[in-house]
């Protein structure tokens, strides 16, 4: 038996050099007399098979802190080459670009399971950046997986067929074309899914190739899909299957039709990874993770921040995260131009009685907006570099109606525009509003060259014939097209031009659109992204709350990015730690069905920093808080132990004062309402808990710290003077805000050792809190600051502007010890409710919540 075994065993290692192993096993059964000895050749091939790959692909290599079978590329891969060969074709620099894309993309497909194992439901999720090259990455992890085993590959992209369509075009452009006898394709360029027959050809052993499919998340697109899956079951054991969700935050989460039709495709393969992009995650990160649902049990990956990428903190900065020193926290771009609140009516109808027959008034702002994009185009006319598109978006109603109703006023606008071209004063102002803008942000600050105001005047009138005015939403056949040839156009449009689709060579914005929840404000960011060329030149219209908005989004956005780093670098999972969200008063998270499940998250004041920044500037507020500082000295002076008297550096340190004094202080000084980290009344709670819960703070240093070099002193008690500080108003985009002023930072690094034995010049924030946990564990620091009433800016701070209040203005500074044991708790972020997660042994793998 034996030798015919290794007979026949040796006519198949024959046929195997001339055909597939199915064909071969074919071809042996026809030659062979004996079906057994034919099975059991097969049997050992698969078994060889399997080990050879486990060799390639081991299992216990260690990439960052995770065991993976997976740690990159291989020699003979073909499709992830092929993706580089197209990005280098495009200009994709190898460093950093390719090799940063190689890298991320290497770590997610090492989070996933071996192709080759029995069964595996993976969740995970990536979160990026709002146009920043999600659709690359999530390229190349197709790629790998491909070149590795994973044989079906499902991509929801989005819930619109524009971005549906330029996703399936990029994915035949980097995966099929390069390489088509490896992929079946079950949808087209334009034709979503529809059930194909014989589903053996597809997913039959005898077929090798990869399966693409591109749907949108549509319910009937979906239910077609999980139909045919399901009749496909025989076929799909032997299928490992990556699902790709693009916009992963939209219509996946809490939806009553879309979510189950995931989880129905889902169940039909058994195995499978379901892999979620998006820039906005907050809904993804709230999911009840006991339930079987779509949370990522498995992973969160942040995706690096890409060289030159226009993000919200680039365009309009952030406050400064606890352990951050504020002056290097960016101040962001001067970029963003103020729509006063009187304009909002005349471009967005008020109520949705007021829709019919509304039209729009071509207000001064949205006339400088547009005639400002026009010379945008002129100039990137002139420089002939970058992008070959131009558009501009106005972005004010979700309403078709809204819409349509710009049409006749811009066309109007662009007519009047071009024959006024010849006229003097016409021609004085617009050279007076692009001098301004090109003052406002030079061209040498991005390495770009200036262009002339004259060399614009030229090009205008052709620019002028080439633009286009187009309402781009649900309701009309003339869509933005950026496949025949270079586009000018000013696109008017609401939700079809709000999340995912490109806007290519996007320059101006105008946008008023009314937002209630972070998810839905920032996916309506398109003028986030790439600006190669004209990096220098994009402009935003917007009102001051919106602009506010940003800011605080991309403050939560950064400390959402520190959490999920996490799990890259401790021993943590999305099963054993939550990431936490920061909340604000005038924004939801995300919808409100998408939070029900969310709680709120354990987080305190220990070991942080908390500042001041946002203050009223009328007078009678000011002196309120001032009439508080004087009464604390008085208090400090009084039971403090002993003073350190430093006024040649411009500061007293009042040390062991009792705690009453500190919370009768922060019950009587008022805090702006725009000060989302502090809050009076949460700080005094979690004073009087530490006291009581572990006896902590029971005393604090309290310290008074000025200017030494500025001669305009302020004094809170006798003997205590000091020179005022300077603290310019961050500037806003269009006239202040009246009563009030953002100075975005207050405390810096040196102020929060103040109270410290030594020198204490030279310490890093990590050394500083090393320092206060033993020198002072239990003592909190309390620091004012006499700040000048007018503070104006230097010459060269063109991004601030004079404070300007009716008062000096005392801003304060906390620093907490970091407790000995849990901290108590305030309510400021929500997080996923982990309390019904059962972590399993080793023993278990955790399958939709359930033991397997």
């Amino acid at each position: 038996m034996t030798d015919e075994f290794d007979e026949v065993y040796e006519t198949f290692q024959a046929l195997l050099d001339a055909f597939p192993p199915a064909e071969a096993v074919k071809r042996l059964a026809l030659l062979s007399t004996d079906p057994a000895v034919v099975e059991r050749i097969r049997e050992r091939h698969e078994q060889q098979t399997i080990r050879v790959r486990e060799l390639e692909e081991p299992h216990t290599v260690v990439l960052g802190n995770r065991d993976t079978w997976y740690t990159g590329p291989h020699p003979k891969d073909k499709c992830w080459p092929a993706v580089t060969g197209i990005l280098r074709k495009d200009g994709w620099p190898e460093k950093p670009a390719i090799s940063s894309l190689d890298d991320s993309s290497t770590r997610i497909v090492s989070l996933l399971n071996h192709p080759k194992e029995k069964s595996f439901s993976t969740r995970g999720l990536v979160v990026g950046y709002v146009q920043s090259g999600k659709t690359t990455n999530f390229t190349s992890v197709m790629a790998k997986a491909a070149d590795r085993g994973y044989k079906l590959f499902i991509v929801l992209a989005g819930i619109h067929n524009g971005l549906r369509r330029q996703t399936q075009a990029r994915l035949v452009q980097q995966l099929v074309e390069p390489n088509p006898s490896m992929w079946s394709q079950l949808t087209g360029l334009d034709k979503d899914f529809t059930p194909q027959e014989n589903p053996a050809s597809y997913f039959g052993k005898s077929n090798r190739t990869r399966v693409l499919c591109v749907v949108k998340k549509n319910a009937t697109v979906l239910r077609k899909l999980a139909k045919w899956l399901d009749q496909a079951s025989d076929y799909l054991a032997d299928c490992p299957a990556l699902i790709i969700d693009d916009e992963a935050d939209q219509a996946t989460v809490a939806t009553k039709s879309i979510n189950p039709l995931i989880l129905s495709i889902m169940s039909a393969l058994p195995r499978s990874a379901y892999v979620g992009y998006t820039a906005s995650p907050f809904a993804n990160l709230l999911i009840d993770p006991g339930a079987a649902d779509l949370y990522p049990k498995d992973f969160v990956v942040n995706l690096p921040k890409p060289q030159g990428h226009f993000g919200t903190e680039v365009l309009f900065g952030r406050y400064a995260l606890d352990g951050e020193d504020p002056a290097e926290v960016d101040d962001g771009h001067d970029m963003i131009r103020s729509i006063p609140d009187d304009d909002v009516s005349c471009v967005r109808p008020e109520s949705r009685a007021d829709v019919e027959g509304f039209e729009p008034v071509i207000t001064e702002t949205l006339r400088r907006a547009v005639e400002y994009f026009w010379m945008v185009t002129a100039a990137r006319r002139v420089r002939t570099t970058g992008n070959p598109h131009n558009t501009m978006l106005i972005h004010t109603s979700v309403n078709t109606a809204v819409h349509n109703s710009f049409d006749r006023p811009l066309r109007k606008l662009r007519e009047t525009f071009a024959a006024s071209l010849h006229d003097a004063e016409q021609i004085a102002r617009l050279r007076s509003l692009w001098l301004q803008e090109t003052e406002r942000v030079p061209a040498s600050d991005f390495g770009e060259a200036p262009v002339a105001f004259d060399d614009i005047l030229r090009e205008l009138p052709g620019v002028l014939e080439s633009c286009r005015i187009v309402m781009d939403n649900s309701s009309s056949e003339d869509r933005l097209d950026y496949e025949n040839g270079p586009v000018v156009a000013i696109a008017v449009g609401g939700n079809t031009l709000s999340r995912g689709l490109t806007l290519e060579g996007l320059s101006v914005s105008y946008f008023v659109r009314a937002v209630s929840a972070y998810d839905t404000l920032l996916q309506m960011g398109r003028w986030f992204g790439f600006r190669n060329g004209y990096a220098d030149l994009p402009r935003i219209w917007m009102t001051d709350e919106l602009a506010g908005w940003f800011r605080h989004l991309a403050t939560v956005e950064t400390e959402m990015r520190r959490d999920i780093d996490i799990y890259m670098t401790e021993d943590e999972t999305p099963l054993t730690f939550a990431v936490r969200l920061r909340t604000h008063p005038a924004l939801r998270v995300t919808a409100a069905a998408k939070m029900r499940d969310a709680v709120t998250a354990a987080s305190a004041f220990g070991g942080q920093r908390v500042q001041t920044h946002c203050f009223h500037t009328n007078a009678e507020w000011l002196r309120g808080n001032i009439r508080a500082a004087e009464e604390l000295v008085v208090a400090a002076s009084t039971h403090a132990r002993t003073i350190s008297e430093r006024s040649s550096e411009g500061r007293f340190v009042f040390r062991d004062v009792p705690h009453d004094a500190i919370t009768d202080f922060l019950a009587r000084y008022r805090f702006h309402e725009k000060s989302q980290e502090s809050d009076g009344e949460l700080i005094v709670k979690y004073i009087n808990k530490r006291i009581s819960d572990a006896g902590s703070l029971r005393r604090w240093n309290v310290a008074v710290v000025g200017n030494p070099r500025n001669g305009d002193t302020f004094t809170f008690a006798p003997g205590v003077t000091v020179g005022r500080n300077v603290r310019a108003r961050v500037n806003s985009a269009g006239p202040p805000e009246p009563d009030f002023a953002d100075i975005k930072t207050l405390m810096s690094r040196r102020d929060a050792a103040v109270d410290l034995p030594g020198d204490t010049s030279q310490l890093d924030e990590k050394a500083i809190k090393e320092a206060r946990n033993k020198h002072l564990p239990d003592h909190g620091l309390l620091v004012l600051y006499p700040i000048d009433k007018v503070s104006a800016p230097s010459a060269s701070r063109k991004s601030r502007a004079p404070l300007a209040a009716e008062e000096h203005v005392i801003g304060i500074g906390l620093v907490f010890p970091k407790p000995h044991t849990e901290d108590s708790t305030v309510e400021k972020y929500i997080s996923a409710n982990l309390a019904n997660v059962r972590l399993e042994d080793e023993d278990f793998s955790l399958v939709d919540g359930e033991e397997a």
